[in-house]
């Protein structure tokens, strides 16, 4: 029997930065609006919720993380559902309808979500809307969209059904720009050409507003301390960092050591590190001139749920600190984060030019999506970057508050072993760059990784360069552990072990053979299986991170290969080179001994980078390999690494 909507359902979700947060606290507004009553929680807050026993429909939202895991909040109930205890009948009262977020650009494509949508149908749950599958590697609202308005639809009346087309056509009659654009004029971020800027536009409705601010003076006490994160956060010093490529290299890694002797925080190669960094003081600073709030930038921000709105549950605190010349608006407000198109429509409300406000009904609209992604996704453009190419829009700090997500620590894989290193623990990163383009006259920096690299230039090393003089005060940073059970050194020494990464990808690497090496002193009578090491950069002489390292692992026979290549190299030395140009290269070349290695010799292969390219070649590779050297067609031998996979003995620590 089909389910019927009730005037009461359920919204759970499972959020890791609050993209599905967010996402299902707007179904729940939604529905509230259409007169269902929506109760919402996280998967986490599994007392509040009981879904053996609810009949209501249910909606799930959930993110996907790392290789596929569920998100940190999701964990305990993906964990719950999946016991083999239950029956298959389990849920067979619950209807359900499941929205997954993911990324293609990465292997496990909103796998938590796939997993929660099978095992619910294995236990007898049913659907009363097809599951969506959202993908930000294109734009997550290229299918969340249709897929919520399918939902909203649902529980539309003929009656509310034509009311609200009238309503959205005559709101969609939005003025166009008067003047056939010349010849010569081409579309941008603030200019649009025809057809689109004579197009009638489905405008996507306005978001209701949910909170009210009031500034207050800060006491003396709330002036000198940081707002308290929720997280297990340690401040620690960096007692070291180092420049390890050259100036002319085309990226610029740093390799940071912290101090954690002080605090309790165990960990293991393989595990990563988050590490908190503020916004830029000078874009903060520019935001509250843009907001008229310069004369209160050490106020205390309180606020409050307005009386009209339906939201529950929602207290936020926010604090705009003064710290010396410095106002930061600290773990609050993400302003790099890219303006999603809901916030592109509420800003048309606060925008008193004409002219400006068609073009951001334009990019908010469907048909704009083409010159939304184009003009505001591809280039990465942040909130400042917008509100400067469009001056006469002028937001208040709610509407901000409301849509920019919050600023979620920065992960970076350890790269060192605390066998090694003792009441230490390093990390490796690229200062990412983004380049000038139009409404960004210059390039700017990532947020951490520009933040870190300010941070440590006073006591950075540089192999190149004399030692600074003098002794300089440790600056010191918030950090928190982060596990990763899995990603870690098999318990059985004698495993062989393939080892990827390219880049700043071998930094987990690096902490693995310095375990292991000096697990081979302690345990000297041990069998240790071979260790294979496949590490790529641009550059011999610019940017072979950890050379002279890697070079002593082979020398002390921690390390049985290393099988290194360089991209961008032309020449070495006066022979032309010839060589692989990038690691999955290398791997065709070591076919024979890898494929035995894995299936033969049950060994852990291990990959670490960037998942846009390198992680899908290297599994193309591999796919190759297997196909060819057991005489396996493709689809075969993408099941035989999906084995590996289940066995997590194919493990990935991979980033966009």
């Amino acid at each position: 029997m089909p389910c019927e909507v009730t005037p009461r359902f359920l919204v759970l979700y499972g959020s890791q930065k609050g993209q599905a947060q967010s996402i299902a606290e707007g179904i729940a507004d939604e529905a509230e609006e259409r007169g269902l009553v929506a109760d919402i929680y996280c998967l986490s807050e599994g007392g509040k919720f009981n879904l053996e026993k609810e009949s209501a429909p249910v909606v799930f939202v959930v993110s996907t993380t790392g290789d596929g895991d569920p998100p940190d909040t999701a964990l305990k109930f993906v964990k719950n559902i999946k016991k083999k205890t239950l029956a298959s009948d389990h849920y067979s009262h619950l209807c359900y309808a499941l929205i997954a977020l993911g990324d293609t650009n990465y292997e496990n494509f909103c796998n938590c979500g796939k997993t929660i949508d099978g095992r619910l149908q294995e236990l007898g749950a049913k659907h009363f809307y097809a599951t969506g599958h959202a993908d930000d590697g294109v734009g997550l609202e290229l299918v969340l969209d249709p897929w919520l308005e399918g939902l909203a639809s649902l529980n539309e009346t003929p009656e509310s059904s034509a009311t609200d087309t009238g309503s959205a056509v005559t709101d969609s009659v939005l003025e166009t720009q008067s003047g056939a654009p010349s010849a010569v004029v081409e579309a941008s971020l603030t200019r649009c050409l025809p057809p689109l800027s004579e197009s009638v536009l489905n405008v996507p409705a306005l978001p209701l507003p949910y909170l009210d601010v009031t500034l207050q003076e800060a006491t003396i006490e709330q002036e000198t301390s940081a707002p308290v994160s929720k997280e297990t956060l340690h401040e620690v010093p960096i007692s070291r960092a180092v420049q390890l490529t050259r100036d002319d290299s085309d990226k610029t890694a740093l390799l940071i050591e912290l101090d954690i002797s002080a605090h309790p925080m165990a960990y293991q190669p393989g595990d990563s590190l988050d590490v908190l960094c503020p916004n830029r003081a000078s874009e903060v600073g520019e935001l509250l001139q843009r907001l008229c709030l310069q004369d209160q930038r050490s106020h205390r921000v309180q606020l409050s749920l307005r009386k009209d709105t339906k939201k529950k549950g929602m207290l936020f605190s926010l604090v705009i600190h003064m710290t010396g010349t410095s106002c930061l608006i600290y773990l609050i407000l993400f302003l790099s984060f890219i303006p999603l198109q809901a916030f592109l429509r509420s800003l048309v409300e606060c925008t008193e030019d004409s002219g400006e406000r068609r073009r951001l009904q334009e990019l908010c609209s469907k048909q704009g999506s083409v010159d939304y992604n184009l003009y505001v996704r591809d280039p990465s453009l942040g909130l400042l970057d917008l509100l400067r190419a469009f001056p006469a829009c002028h937001p208040p700090l709610s509407l901000l508050i409301e849509h920019l997500p919050k600023l979620q620590p920065r992960p970076y894989s350890a790269a060192s072993s605390s066998m090694r290193h003792p009441g230490r623990l390093q990390f490796v990163f690229n200062v990412i760059e983004f380049p000038a383009c139009t409404w960004r006259p210059t390039g700017r920096q990532g947020l951490c990784t520009g933040w870190l690299s300010d941070l440590v230039n006073p006591i950075l090393l540089h192999p190149r360069k004399a030692q600074p003089s003098s002794t300089p005060a440790l600056p010191k940073v918030h950090v928190s552990l982060r596990e990763n059970c899995s990603f870690r050194l098999p318990s059985d020494l004698s495993k062989p072990l393939i080892m990827i990464g390219p880049g700043t990808g071998v930094a987990p690497f690096i902490g693995f053979l310095q375990q292991r090496e000096k697990e081979r002193e302690e345990n000297p009578e041990a069998e240790f299986g071979e260790t294979w090491l496949f590490f790529g950069c641009r550059h011999r002489d610019r940017d072979f991170l950890f050379r002279e390292e890697l070079q002593g692992f082979v020398g002390k026979g921690t390390l049985t290969h290393l099988k290194v290549c360089f991209s961008r190299d032309t020449q070495i030395g006066t022979e032309t080179k010839t060589g692989p140009r990038y690691v999955q290269h290398n791997l065709l070349l070591h076919a024979k001994d890898i494929t035995n290695l894995l299936l033969m010799e049950n060994g852990y292969l291990y990959v670490c980078g960037d998942a846009k390219n390198m992680a899908k070649d290297v599994n193309n590779t591999l796919i190759e390999m297997v196909s060819a050297e057991l005489q396996l067609d493709k689809l075969d031998a993408m099941k035989r690494l999906a084995g590996l996979r289940e066995e997590k003995r194919y493990l990935q620590d991979i980033w966009c």
